[in-house]
């Protein structure tokens, strides 16, 4: 193909090449041919290669990029893609999901590409099998990048995918080796392998957000991956459920995932399962893997009425637990009796009793840049000083730049100079880069139109919050793709907004970035002339990273301050994966927070609520102050709740840690825990909250 840019076209490379002449499709350079608009790539037949193209700024209409298939019946065999960049080439609403590489057929190839940045729902990768097409697949995946894909909110967001659970019964005889994975947070399963016979081995895995999940199939391996979290939340090893797992030889340093994103998690089974639901973990071996200040490493896990059957047959044998800061990783959800230990050194103890050795074990660092013991004597124990980790110089396109941070941090730009008026504060607000703080003077700016965040921006008044911001329309600021927003020391008044139901001071727009709020020492008041007035208003298709409230004051607001309730379904979608408000004052509110999550699904990881160090003063009435449902992770400590509304959470499905401790509440209801789906005991933790006054 020649040099440039190609928009909406749909490239079909069907033929019978042979070995020693397959029929490619090349770009002119490599690099220099860029798909845009509307477009995909169908590649069918047998010994087809296509190399050296980029696919960006676009989306695929028919829910596949680049499809190793050319309608239903003609599929791809012995053929390979490679040199070839994914980038960014997402369906514009996140919600619709599409998949940017879909193997099909048999012994084909995906290597030395480059995929980056997948916002929308959908695999990078699926290996599609069903019983109208070749089932012993023998693809193979490798030398890849698999760069930043953000949280998805919702199932959907792997990384790479095997099989379904359709055709799990059967094996793929995929391999998937020797590629980087780096911040793929897309959900809980970066690699989900749903289908037998496959191998996952010599990966490594960078600050990622998941686990390396046997979700469906028997007799898979994981041999030789190096994990490295870098204490980051959620970043997970592996998990095993099914018949016949090896996990063997892996390589895991500062892993902070718990429960199914533990280090190493072998799952709690359902009796008689049906094929898409969890097939009892027996005849596992987990072997000669090396966890070094891993958080957690599970057994049992998920355990519950229904997964009620613990592993069986399992051998967990030769592996080195170090955890320098001495914390004890292990826990048990069900029974362990099935599980044989034998030849295992750990560094700690706990309150599981388990036959493993406690050693004390000193480290260093090898030329690999992994962590091994100095006493010759453990030299058996772990993962191999043989291995080595591939770097990003081998995976890839040499092409094209591996991604920096996709975000822009807060006040990593220059300080614009100081605003005095609207008309300044809106132009700066629309010309300033990402990064910047736009400065304001004391004084009062009355806005008539709204300001449109699609970057990174501060804007930031003086010591007092002498700065005093009004505004005439429905919104004050709206955040649209690729903005995050600061406020620090402002004042923010909605008297002059239309009495109108449904204000806003700040209102996301559907987008494929995730956005951040986040808003310190400020004031926001007269916004009670109407009702359903919230000073963050989230939207359906958006996800917030962040909203963080610090040491600012809340005062006659008829709606939410955090109205994080516009996803209302049953698939699994929130609003925001972290709400957090300290130190902050609420007077006469409608509702604090509002964050709501609905459905059964267990691929999220959030979302997660604190509320500390606050006072809640005639607020929250009569439905409650604080309402949270399908919450993962709530932390509500230290707070004063008087004349209020109370608490209201309901639990949905996984393990959710709520803790309401250390608060006052006077003349304030109790809180209110539900259990939507659980049967047994609580699961939240009420404890050391003082009562006074009548609930």
């Amino acid at each position: 193909m020649a040099n440039g840019t190609w928009s909406d076209i749909a490239i079909v490379m069907a033929g019978r090449g042979t070995a020693g002449h397959p029929i490619t499709l090349r770009a002119e350079h490599p690099g220099k041919v860029v798909i845009t608009g509307r477009s995909s790539l169908k590649i069918a037949g047998r010994h087809m290669v296509v190399a050296g193209l980029v696919f960006r700024d676009g989306y695929a209409p028919n829910g596949e990029v680049i499809a190793f298939r050319n309608g239903s019946k003609e599929w791809a065999e012995h053929s390979r893609l490679t040199d070839v960049v994914v980038d960014r080439f997402n369906h514009p609403d996140r919600r619709k999901e599409d998949h940017w590489v879909a193997l099909y057929g048999r012994d084909n190839r995906v290597d030395h590409a480059h995929f980056e940045g997948k916002a929308n729902g959908g695999a990078m990768m699926v290996v599609v099998r069903d019983a109208a097409r070749p089932l012993d697949n023998r693809h193979r995946i490798d030398h890849n990048y698999f760069g930043p894909r953000p949280v998805l909110g919702s199932n959907g967001g792997e990384t790479i995918r095997i099989g379904t659970s359709t055709e799990s019964a059967s094996a793929s005889h995929t391999i998937v080796e020797d590629n980087i994975f780096e911040r793929c947070d897309g959900e809980v399963e970066i690699v989900s392998v749903k289908s037998g016979g496959n191998i996952v081995r010599r990966n490594v895995f960078l600050q990622s957000q998941g686990s390396v999940v046997l979700r469906h199939g028997d007799g898979n391996l994981v041999e030789d991956n190096v994990f490295l979290g870098g204490g980051i939340a959620h970043t997970g090893g592996v998990r095993v459920i099914n018949r016949g797992q090896i996990v063997r030889g892996n390589y895991m340093e500062g892993l902070a995932g718990t429960e199914f994103t533990s280090a190493v998690t072998v799952m709690n089974g359902v009796p008689n399962s049906p094929i898409n639901r969890y097939v009892p973990v027996s005849d596992a071996l987990i072997e000669r893997n090396s966890v070094i200040d891993g958080s957690r490493i599970t057994f049992g896990a998920g355990a519950s009425d229904e997964r009620s059957v613990a592993p069986t047959a399992t051998q967990f044998t030769d592996n080195l637990i170090v955890n320098t800061g001495g914390a004890d990783p292990f826990r048990a959800e069900a029974s362990i009796a099935g599980i044989r230990f034998e030849g295992n050194v750990r560094t700690t103890t706990g309150s599981l009793a388990l036959p493993i050795d406690r050693r004390a074990v000193n480290l260093a660092r090898a030329a690999n840049g992994l962590l091994y013991p100095t006493d010759k004597a453990f030299a058996e124990l772990g993962a191999s000083r043989a291995l080595k980790p591939i770097a990003k110089s081998d995976v890839g396109v040499a092409w094209y730049p591996k991604p920096a941070s996709m975000v822009v941090a807060f006040g990593s730009g220059h300080v614009r100079p100081v605003v005095r008026n609207a008309v300044e504060l809106a132009k700066a607000v629309a010309t300033a880069e990402t990064g910047d703080t736009i400065a304001l003077s004391p004084g009062r700016y009355r806005l008539t139109a709204p300001l449109v965040v699609d970057r990174t921006l501060t804007l930031a008044g003086p010591v007092g919050r002498t700065a005093v911001i009004s505004y005439t329309p429905a919104t004050l600021f709206v955040v649209r793709d690729g903005g995050r927003l600061r406020l620090d020391r402002l004042a923010i008044s909605g008297v002059a907004t239309p009495s109108l139901s449904g204000n806003a001071v700040i209102r996301a727009a559907p987008m494929l970035s995730n956005y951040a709020i986040e808003i310190d020492d400020s004031g926001f008041s007269g916004m009670a002339q109407a009702s359903g007035f919230d000073v963050v208003a989230t939207a359906e298709a958006s996800l917030a990273e962040r909203i963080a409230i610090r040491g600012s004051d809340f005062a006659d607001i008829s709606g939410a301050v955090i109205a994080a309730h516009a996803e209302t379904g049953t698939k699994g979608l929130y609003s925001a994966e972290h709400v957090l408000i300290a130190n902050s004052r609420f007077t006469r509110v409608g509702t604090i927070a509002d964050v709501f999550r609905g459905g059964a699904d267990e691929s999220t990881y959030g979302p997660h609520f604190r509320l500390t160090g606050s006072t809640i003063t005639d607020s929250g009435k009569p439905a409650g102050s604080i309402l949270l449902s399908g919450v993962q992770e709530t932390d509500i400590s230290d707070n004063r709740f008087a004349r209020s509304g109370g608490i209201v959470a309901a639990h949905s499905v996984g393990s959710p840690l709520t803790r309401v401790a250390d608060n006052v509440f006077v003349d304030t209801a109790t809180p209110v825990v539900r259990e939507l789906f659980h049967k047994g005991p609580p699961r939240a933790l009420i404890a050391a909250n003082t009562v006074r006054g009548s609930q």
